[in-house]
């Protein structure tokens, strides 16, 4: 029986069309900076996103990690979201490997950065204090997609408190398809733009960081230092190209997809589920514990995977079709209906 997998959308298995993309790529040193198709992918995404260049990372760990470490030194400030990517789930990378102090401060419910709380976490000049350089944003944030209005509202105050702004856009283009704007109506705010190749585009690894020349240079000193200098790297941007050039414009499908899955869900008494408009290729529910880790080995036992907890995110991707959304909601009637195993 196939494996229907929730629990995010980089669990994506690459298309035999991306292998073969991957099989024949052409492929140099990269660290000699010779590989020709991760030349091709940082161009193409230089273009997409509006930047002078790009550079090629393993993760989008790394290139958010090169991108804080790029704008700020020891003893300077980041400010974040608390559940931002960049500050909860990267291994506090900054700090450690950087010296650079995070500032979390809680999202909005629309997953905005109140910007009257940012400035009141703004440091002053003083030595007693790290010194505030950089306001990292994320899109999507929990699958909402940031408002168009609001990120001329941030870049305005980033410019006039002297602030780098820093996009953390591992799912950008989830954003993109669901306002219907080009990726550039939304990174031309930024100074610097992650894109992760992996997370809904169906490659198997990958990001991208985007900046202006000198500072992709500079990244370019932290990616080596932090373990991420390929060489025949060609063979993974060739995966990356590929997603970029053909699976950008199908995420609409992953959130027609989310959407029937949440509709679905909501006709079941136990279970809350948001249904946020901005909302991407994610739904979130909760339930009372018992009842979601009983849901969750109910699920597993029909091949349906999810990660249960206090509140459940399920994710729709490029492996989960709409008749998998139909056999998703069939077991969850029989789990409350008490039919089934």
């Amino acid at each position: 029986m196939q494996v229907i997998d929730l629990r995010s959308d980089t669990v994506t298995k690459p298309s035999e069309a991306m292998r073969q993309a991957m099989a024949g790529a052409e492929v140099g040193d990269d660290v000699y900076r010779d590989d020709p198709t991760v030349h091709r992918l940082e161009a193409f995404a230089a273009d997409l996103l509006g930047f002078e260049a790009t550079i090629f990372t393993a993760s989008g760990t790394q290139a958010n990690l090169i991108g804080i470490l790029s704008h700020c030194g020891r003893g300077d400030e980041y400010i974040v979201g608390q559940g931002a990517h960049t500050y909860r789930y990267e291994g506090g990378g900054a700090a450690v490997l950087g010296s650079v102090q995070p500032q979390p401060i809680e999202f909005e419910p629309d997953s905005t950065l109140s910007l009257a709380k940012v400035e009141e976490k703004i440091k002053p000049d003083d030595i007693h204090f790290a010194r505030t350089r950089l306001l990292c944003l994320e899109n999507t944030q929990n699958g909402k997609v940031l408002p168009l209005p609001y990120l001329a509202e941030a870049a305005a105050f980033a410019k006039a408190k002297n602030l780098k702004l820093h996009l953390d856009g591992a799912r950008l283009m989830n954003a993109t398809v669901k306002q219907g704007v080009a990726a550039k109506e939304i990174t031309r705010h930024f100074h610097s733009v992650s894109l992760c190749l992996s997370k809904g585009l169906g490659a198997p690894v990958g990001s991208l960081l985007a900046g202006n020349r000198p500072f992709i240079e500079e990244a370019r000193k932290w990616r080596k230092m932090t373990g991420g200098g390929m060489r025949q790297a060609g063979i993974l941007a060739a995966a990356g190209l590929y997603a970029l050039e053909n699976n950008v414009e199908r995420l609409a499908d992953d959130h027609r997809h989310a959407e029937m899955l949440a509709e679905g869900l909501s006709q079941f008494r136990a279970l809350h589920v948001d249904r946020n408009p901005a909302q991407t290729n994610m739904v979130f529910f909760s339930a009372d514990a018992g009842t979601t880790e009983a849901f969750a080995e109910f699920l597993g036992r029909r091949q349906i995977l999810i990660s249960p907890g206090k509140t459940t995110r399920l994710v729709t991707h490029l492996d989960i079709s709409s008749e998998d959304i139909t056999t998703i909601l069939a077991a969850c009637s029989d789990f409350f209906t008490g039919r089934g195993d």
